[in-house]
């Protein structure tokens, strides 16, 4: 059976705030070195996918630029290989002017895929995972299924976040709800799916599915009584990190002592994009604990349950705790950073306090967003000497000197450029 794997990486992600200003939800960086997308492009060559397709439209640049021409992930092919589809105006009296949601952004480019493809995988590109997709296809072809969706268990509080299902005794759909308040179901959808290519098409096409802007929220409720809808149930690690906090726990996740995600695995490797850089550097009067440390990277100061990323810099006397510190970041001698995200190439003044004090006020503008006591710092800002920054404090990317405009920003302000 032929397949084809079409990744939808265009979304905006309001929930992930400043990490997501000026890059898409999948080209934010994770774990140090890698980008999200990183797990669903290596998810599809370790298992034999090498046709993909990846759906763009928000802030695009990045990933174009990380992806290029798919060479790290053995898909710079002349046939096949990855292929990154931009977005692009409808024909003039067409609903709208862009694609409005997934199915939407399926429907406008359903001509990529081509008539010998059996099966059509689509993948999401804002999700950590390590999955197999072998097994899910043998499911979805045993079973005859029109479409399938790649389900694990959820707890009742977290429905609202998840499409939430029921299945019968042999994994058929009888049951589906997008993101409801309330659910007796305990299975989630993964955001992962694979159709027969002609029923695609036909939900995409016709009359009722031209409306049709969600696959979650419009496709898939509306066939679970007309198709052979079936859940098939994954049991290995995934998570959504598309919240600022679920994002930070997903990170701070690979630091425990035999982390649920391996990234060591030589057996399922996670492909990147990784520039030449030389080895970290620890220095003499430098104290590391329980931190991944990457290529390029210094540590003069001390350093604790953090993630420091290629090129970043820790001087002599300055403290980084329980913290994401991303590429070309420097954090100057004697400043202090705890529970804080620092985008890249952040500049921290000497002294500077960083996630200072108890006080743990939400943030004011982004309350529902920022909330648990983490500060973001957003790309290519720079931080005055001496100041003391509060907790789920915002500053937003490239505010300079003249942003601030006292030593000190209480907890849940924001600082914009």
């Amino acid at each position: 059976m032929a397949v084809m794997a079409i990744i939808l990486a265009g979304g905006e992600s309001p929930a992930l705030s400043i990490l997501t200003a000026l890059r898409s939800e999948a080209a934010v960086p994770f774990g140090g070195k890698y980008r999200i997308i990183d797990f669903s492009l290596s998810n599809c060559v370790n298992s034999g996918i090498y046709n993909v397709a990846v759906l763009t439209q928000y802030q695009p640049r990045s990933l174009n630029e990380h992806i290029g021409v798919g060479k790290p992930w053995d898909l710079d092919r002349s046939t096949g290989g990855v292929r990154l589809l931009q977005p692009f105006q409808r024909t003039k009296g067409e609903r709208g002017v862009w694609q409005e949601g997934t199915a939407d952004a399926l429907r406008f480019n359903l001509d990529v895929i081509p008539d010998w493809v059996d099966d059509v995988l689509i993948l999401a590109g804002d999700h950590i995972y390590k999955m197999d997709y072998a097994p899910l296809l043998k499911f979805h072809h045993e079973r005859r299924a029109d479409a399938t969706l790649a389900v694990r268990g959820a707890p009742g509080f977290e429905a609202y976040r998840f499409g939430m299902l029921a299945t019968d005794a042999d994994g058929r759909v009888v049951a589906y709800e997008e993101k409801p308040r309330r659910t007796q179901s305990t299975l989630a959808s993964m955001g992962i799916y694979v159709f027969r290519r002609e029923v695609l098409v036909d939900c995409l096409t016709n009359e009722m599915g031209r409306s049709q802007r969600n696959l979650g929220g419009d496709v898939l409720p509306a066939i679970v009584d007309s198709r052979a809808l079936y859940g098939y149930p994954f049991q290995g690690y995934w998570a959504d990190v598309g919240t600022v906090q679920a994002y930070w726990e997903a990170n701070m996740a690979l630091l425990a002592e035999t982390p649920a995600l391996d990234l060591y695995d030589p057996e399922w490797v996670i492909h990147t994009r990784s520039e030449e850089r030389p080895p970290a550097m620890i220095g003499p009067e430098a104290r590391v604990e329980g931190n991944l440390l990457c290529d390029g990277c210094q540590v003069e100061g001390t350093v604790v349950r953090s993630i420091i990323s290629p090129g970043a810099y820790v001087a002599l006397g300055a403290v980084v705790r329980d913290a994401i510190v991303m590429n070309d970041t420097v954090v100057e001698a004697g400043a202090e950073v705890d529970r804080a995200i620092l985008d890249k190439r952040v500049r921290i003044g000497q002294g500077t306090k960083l996630g200072f004090g108890d006080d743990n006020t939400p943030n004011r503008r982004w309350p529902e967003r920022l909330n648990t006591g983490l500060t973001l710092v957003g790309k290519g800002a720079v931080i005055p000497p001496n100041m003391k920054i509060g907790r789920n404090v915002v500053i937003c990317p490239h505010a300079r000197a003249t942003c601030f405009e006292d030593l000190e920003i209480p907890s849940g302000e924001t600082v914009d450029d």
